[in-house]
């Protein structure tokens, strides 16, 4: 498209100038977007923000808001349903509208707040601040045309662009993805009840997190395809074995070293042809299928390749440091796939305007950046694993604390669970990282992270008066383990009640 027809479609025939420019335009208002939008202001720059669909993007809509709602309510589903069966009560069957409007009302009371928020911050005198709608595509390393859905189209000029166009899930061109009988997670909300059976391509956190969800309803018989030897390929083995046991509970048939061959619709149904280990191969029957093989990235229509903005192989936007190969453009969120997450797209965003305005922070850290895979148990984690640490050939300590050993886990009535902490190998350790299996997980981890980015030992938190009873005394007598002071001495070491030490053969 050349320059000549950006003009002619224009509200605006000529090229802005330096005092049309507004300080920085951000492309994009999911969670890194109005991250970094926020904190633009904080500086008192003029700043636009562009979105072309809906304020908030996957961060509330078909992404994290929706699955943890739905995991949420699993859950709930889940528990009431054993209360009933303990006590010998009926327990009356959720339906999945009733679940979709749950959801519904999250996502609405999110948005809400969001849009409340932005319209009181545009209408504030001391604000230079607007939120245009539209498609953004440049037209020069200042320049965007911006496309609105009632076809009027104006240029914008900025002296900085912030990238946050996001991601979404990504297809196969051979398997028939119509987002209501093979979908992606963005298809859930088309379901009008439960599948009686459902598939799920990809033993990933979201093709887990799923399988954990549906299963957990107990409504829908799901099986899950695997192509690696375990689930969940990126964690320890304990990990993952501590997953798949709680699946296999829930009715969940896991298909490892399974290859998908093909995937067809017929009369509504699902249709797939898998091989296992080599063996020969079958088809099988589905009510729906959902895939999760990863994501792309928001790219295509942003015009990057007139500028200059260099993509990764994967079609990632290239970046250091939030800062792209154009230097006044930055990236930041799941468009670089430095770490794909909210909390993480909310820090990058800042740390891009906070480069902008010339404060020179630290470069940002990932090391310490905490998670939170949704599953059953729930499972948290920071820092490096097992895996991690032996790839990296770092020494280290480890000690295993099961979660029969800490007393709120006991008046919880729920001690599935562990606690493993990492630190080096030295008279003064720190911690490498930690990963939490169990009731609170997600909660048991924040010390810790912080005990990572401070560089402190561990000694600290060993020390700490922590409130009792709660998960967290778990984690503080896991470090006493690694400082050869426990309360529970080691009569009855176990895998999930033992120090290990790690070093690389030389």
């Amino acid at each position: 498209m050349t320059d000549q027809h950006h003009s002619a479609n224009t509200t605006q025939s000529q090229p802005l100038s330096d005092n049309d420019r507004v300080d920085v335009c951000i492309i994009g208002g999911g969670p890194a977007g109005f991250a970094a939008a926020m904190r633009a202001l904080d500086f008192g720059l003029r700043v636009v923000l562009v979105e072309r669909a809906k304020l908030g993007g996957a961060g509330v809509y078909d992404g994290a808001l929706t699955s943890k709602t739905l995991w949420e309510l699993s859950r709930e589903a889940q528990n009431s349903r054993r209360r009933a069966e303990k006590y010998f009560q009926q327990c009356e069957l959720i339906r999945f509208d009733e679940v979709l409007n749950e959801v519904q009302e999250a996502i609405y009371e999110r948005k809400s707040m969001l849009e409340h928020h932005l319209y009181h911050l545009q209408r504030h005198a001391d604000h230079n601040f607007r939120i245009l709608s539209g498609d953004a595509s440049f037209i020069d390393p200042h320049t965007i045309e911006i496309k609105g859905v009632n076809g009027k189209v104006e240029l914008l000029a900025a002296h900085n662009f912030v990238l946050a166009t996001g991601s979404r899930p990504r297809y196969l061109p051979h398997l028939p993805i119509d987002e209501k009988i093979v979908m992606t997670s963005d298809g859930v909300k088309n379901l009008e009840e439960f599948p009686r059976s459902l598939v799920v391509l990809g033993a990933g956190v979201i093709g887990c997190e799923f399988t954990t969800i549906f299963s957990s309803f107990g409504r829908t018989q799901v099986k899950l395809i695997c192509r690696e030897d375990r689930i969940l390929s990126m964690e320890d083995p304990d990990i993952s074995a501590a997953v798949e046991a709680s699946l296999l509970r829930n009715g969940v048939t896991i298909h490892k070293n399974a290859e998908l061959r093909k995937m067809e619709i017929r009369d509504g149904k699902v249709w797939y042809e898998l091989c296992i280990s080599n063996d020969a191969c079958h088809w099988f029957e589905a009510d729906n299928a959902m895939v999760s093989i990863g994501r792309v990235a928001n790219t295509e229509s942003l015009g990057l390749e007139r500028i200059g903005v260099q993509l990764k192989p994967n079609g990632f936007v290239l970046d250091d440091d939030t800062r792209t190969t154009v230097p006044h453009i930055y990236a930041v969120g799941d468009l670089t796939a430095d770490v794909s997450l909210v909390n993480v797209g909310e820090l990058e965003g800042r740390h891009a305007i906070e480069l902008i305005a010339g404060l020179n922070p630290e470069p940002l850290r990932y090391d310490n950046i905490s998670t939170i895979m949704f599953l059953n148990p729930e499972i948290a984690g920071v820092g490096l694993n097992e895996t991690q640490a032996q790839a990296a050939k770092l020494p280290y300590r480890m000690a295993v604390l099961d979660y029969s050993n800490i007393a709120r886990a006991v008046a919880m009535r729920n001690t599935i669970g562990f606690f493993k902490i990492l630190v080096t190998d030295e008279d003064k350790p720190k911690i490498l990282g930690m990963r939490a299996v169990g009731e609170h997980a997600s909660s048991a981890i924040q010390a810790v992270a912080l005990m990572i980015g401070t560089d402190t030992t561990i000694d600290h938190l060993a020390d700490m008066i922590h409130p009792h009873p709660s998960i967290v005394e778990g984690v503080q007598e896991a470090l006493r383990m690694l400082l050869d002071r426990p309360i529970f001495k080691d009569w009855y070491p176990n895998q999930y009640h033992a120090v290990k030490r790690w070093a690389p053969v030389e």
